[in-house]
This record gives C-alpha cells, sequence and structure tokens, in this order.
C-alpha cells in the first residue's frame, strides 16, 4: 500500500516539474505587456473619469469630486444618439452580410483556380490594392460615387465591400486552399454543382475566417469616418463619428459631453469584440497559414 502510494507521490511529482518547465513565465515579455497594455488602459480610464465630470474639471486624472451621469443623456441629445445609432447599425450589418456573401465567394474561386493566370492576377492584383493609401483614391471616390448617385447609405456599403476585398481575399484564401479538395470531389460524384458545394460544404467550414471577416469589417464600419465624410451628402444619413464631428465645435468649451459621446460610440463595438477577440486572432492565424 505505502509502495502505491510512493509511486503516486512520485508521478505527481514529475506532472508538477513538467507543468513547470512547460509553463515557465516570460518575465521580459510579461513586463512588455504590461506596459504596452497602459497605452490602451490609460486613455481609457482618462476617458472614463473626464465623462463623469464637470467642465471645471476636465483635464485631470482624479477621480470626479460629483458624478455627473447627465452627460451621457445631454451628450445623446445633443448627438440625436438614437438616430445615428440606427445609421451606424443599417450600415455595419448590411455591409457585414453583404462581404461574407460576395467576398467569401470571390476567395473560393481564386483559391480553387490558382493554377490559371488570370485567377493568380486577380489575387495579386486585389492584394497590391491593399498597400494603396487611401487619401490617393479618396477624392476619385467621392466624385465617382456622387455621379452614379450613390452618395448615401447604399453607396458606403458597396465600398466597404468593395474595398475590403483585398484583406479578406487574403486570409480566407490561405484558408479554403487547407480545406481538402476530395471534399468537393465527393459531393461532384453524387452531382452536386459549384454553387452547392460552395454553401453546403465550404462556407459552414470556413466559419472562422467568416467570423474574422464579420468582426473586423464591422469594427471598420462602425468606426469609419472619412468614408462616410466623402460619400454622405444627406445629414440624415450621418453615423456617430460623423455626428460627433458636427457638433464638435458645441463641445470645445464642455469636454465631459463630448467624451460621453465618445464612449457611447465606443460601447457597442467594444461589447461585440470583447465576446468575439478568439474568432478574429484564431481566423487570422488559420488564414495566414497553408
Amino acid at each position: 500500500m505505502s509502495a502505491a502510494v510512493s509511486e503516486s507521490a512520485v508521478k505527481s511529482g514529475a506532472k508538477s516539474e513538467k507543468f513547470r518547465k512547460d509553463h515557465n513565465i516570460n518575465w521580459w515579455l510579461t513586463a512588455a505587456v504590461a506596459v504596452l497594455s497602459l497605452t490602451i488602459l490609460i486613455p481609457l480610464y482618462f476617458t472614463i473619469v473626464t465623462a463623469l465630470k464637470t467642465p471645471a474639471e476636465a483635464g485631470t486624472f482624479s477621480l470626479p469630486t460629483t458624478w455627473e451621469w447627465h452627460n451621457f443623456a445631454d451628450a445623446s441629445a445633443k448627438v440625436n444618439y438614437p438616430k445615428a445609432a440606427l445609421n451606424s447599425a443599417i450600415i455595419t450589418v448590411a455591409a457585414v452580410v453583404l462581404t461574407l456573401l460576395t467576398n467569401t465567394f470571390v476567395a473560393y474561386a481564386v483559391a480553387r483556380n490558382m493554377d490559371k493566370r488570370f485567377f493568380r492576377f486577380l489575387y495579386y492584383f486585389f492584394i497590391a490594392a491593399m498597400f494603396v493609401p487611401f487619401p490617393v483614391v479618396m477624392l476619385p471616390i467621392a466624385k465617382q460615387m456622387g455621379s452614379w448617385h450613390l452618395d448615401n447609405q447604399v453607396g458606403l456599403i458597396l465600398l466597404y465591400m468593395v474595398l475590403g476585398l483585398g484583406t479578406n481575399l487574403f486570409i480566407a484564401t490561405g484558408f479554403i486552399r487547407s480545406i481538402p479538395v476530395s471534399l468537393e470531389e465527393a459531393a461532384r460524384i453524387d452531382g452536386a454543382g459549384t454553387w452547392r458545394i460552395f454553401w453546403k460544404i465550404i462556407f459552414p467550414l470556413m466559419s472562422p475566417i467568416n467570423a474574422t471577416i464579420a468582426i473586423t469589417t464591422a469594427l471598420w464600419a462602425w468606426n469609419d469616418f472619412l468614408l462616410p465624410l466623402i460619400v454622405l451628402t444627406d445629414q440624415s444619413n450621418q453615423t456617430i463619428p460623423l455626428a460627433q464631428y458636427v457638433f464638435s465645435s458645441q463641445f470645445a468649451t464642455n469636454y465631459p459631453m463630448a467624451f460621453s459621446s465618445y464612449l457611447m460610440a465606443m460601447a457597442p463595438i467594444i461589447i461585440v469584440y470583447v465576446f468575439a477577440q478568439k474568432w478574429v486572432i484564431g481566423g487570422v492565424m488559420r488564414g495566414a497559414v497553408k
């Protein structure tokens, strides 16, 4: 009995030693991460405490002497937050859905035809578009959308779909090429066509990449300022960043109200990202390796 107990203790000690060896803490890396995290936490803290102060107290890192919760209601009324949030939500959701329905199909077509010169050209063409600075094409885009009468929410949604194609193609193509072609061959033997194979087999298997594309597109569309600024001409269609920009002069001497509006704009998308970040990281890692 004692021998069995002794043997169990030895095994337990060996496992503990192995665990310690496999989970050694890199203190230099931990310190670097801690310092870098301050670049996010300090501005966030400053934004929160400023949003709850009076204008006279703004500009310091100290906690408010009185918690001015009414700043959020005042900011919502000034910016017309419900209307701006609805516009941002419509544009974001539509851009995500349209992007998933189109960009993934393009990625599938390119990934399965990389041996053909035309599709290789398309792949590198869209990848090269990622390196074109947006200010270079900003004014031509604004003029073109106006001439096509797409200086509205529909045009903005289409731009998010098209301009995101390069990045989405890059991360989705590598993942699709890792899916065995034998799955598609078996489906073709059973009489399935390309369209059915994509929606019934490939698209469901792309769930990690689809989640990554959806989240990154949502972050971009919700937070974007430049595209809505140059495309939207009707003030009733303005998104949250535009609404905050239009009323910025009113907040020039009332930083707590301005910071309250910034927090209300950040809150929905931060909540989404906190719960979905594992899919973003996992999807990028899977799509980058082939």
